[in-house]
């Protein structure tokens, strides 16, 4: 476990020291596009370490760790706005906060090299000799364009805005702190369930009572918490919505169908989950008189 660990440490050192090559290389380019380059440029080693270690899973902490550089990329460009200090130490805190808590759910769930993410290996016995083609363009690849299309909205928020501190501000402080609240809240959430599961309690407690997947709701709404500090930045930065759109797009037709039929197929009872709690946003439970289930495989902490 302490090589696997070291090894992915090494792997993330070699793919900036690649990114900040890159961009010094690159530096006469407009910041988004270097930035976008680095970032493809730091993918591809990753790729290349999950590739020489026969798994992909060295990918995984790249969703929550890649923004951060991101962000302080943009926030010490010289010449940015100065004048919404206040906004700036908002959005990199929250930013921080939620890649503390998702990249601590990695390393506290991760087994080593010698354990891939089941989706992984799902993957590898359906596509054959064409698996890891497939795992660069599926696994590695669109997740980081995905990604940097959300850290859009770091742009305006975080150097070029053009509005000083406003209503918008709050209201985005509000969405993503309040997202990661949500976050946070499941997470501890599930795993008391899980540590219960041994004295009897049959049904997720809290949140997962109102939703089947509430850490990815937290997980989206965070993102649209970004878009609308752009917004509060620059409002002709609207079209940097596509960001938390393709992300809420990722969970409803990728991440949420997955993990339900994966869950379906081992625990058979989850369909009375499914009648009776929403699929993403918290709601109202749709019949009082469901069963309850026991499933061991009730959605994970994870982001995908």
């Amino acid at each position: 476990m302490l090589k696997s660990t070291a090894l992915v440490i090494v792997a993330y050192v070699v793919a900036g020291a690649v990114a900040v090559l890159l961009g010094y290389g690159l530096h006469a380019q407009h910041p988004v596009l270097l930035l976008a380059l680095a970032d493809v440029a730091a993918t591809v080693i990753i790729f290349l370490f999950s590739l020489a270690t026969d798994n992909s899973s060295m990918y995984d902490p790249y969703w929550s760790v890649a923004p951060v550089p991101i962000a302080l990329f943009w926030l010490l460009q010289p010449g940015g706005s100065g004048f919404a200090a206040l906004r700036h130490v908002l959005v990199f805190a929250l930013l921080c906060l939620w890649a503390i808590r998702l990249t601590y759910n990695w390393a506290s769930q991760w087994r080593g090299l010698g354990h891939e993410d089941w989706r992984y290996r799902d993957l590898h016995e359906q596509t054959g000799r064409f698996y890891w083609p497939v795992s660069f363009l599926g696994i590695h690849l669109v997740p980081t364009i995905l990604v940097f299309l959300g850290c859009l909205a770091l742009w305006p928020a975080l150097f070029s805005g053009t509005q000083p501190f406003n209503w918008l501000d709050v209201l985005a402080c509000v969405v993503t702190g309040g997202a990661l609240v949500i976050e946070a809240t499941a997470d501890v959430q599930m795993r008391r369930f899980r540590a219960a599961k041994a004295s009897g309690e049959t049904e997720p407690p809290g949140l997962w009572r109102y939703s089947r997947h509430p850490n990815y709701f937290g997980e989206v709404s965070f993102w649209w918490g970004l878009f609308l500090f752009a917004l509060a930045a620059d409002p002709a930065s609207w079209w940097m919505v596509i960001g938390p759109v393709c992300i809420l797009a990722l969970f409803l037709f990728a991440s949420i169908p997955l993990m339900e039929r994966h869950v379906l197929a081992r625990r058979p009872s989850y369909a009375a989950y499914q009648q009776l709690v929403s699929a993403f946003v918290p709601w109202r439970r749709k019949r009082k008189d469901a069963d309850k289930i026991v499933s061991a495989d009730t959605p994970s902490q994870g982001t995908m």
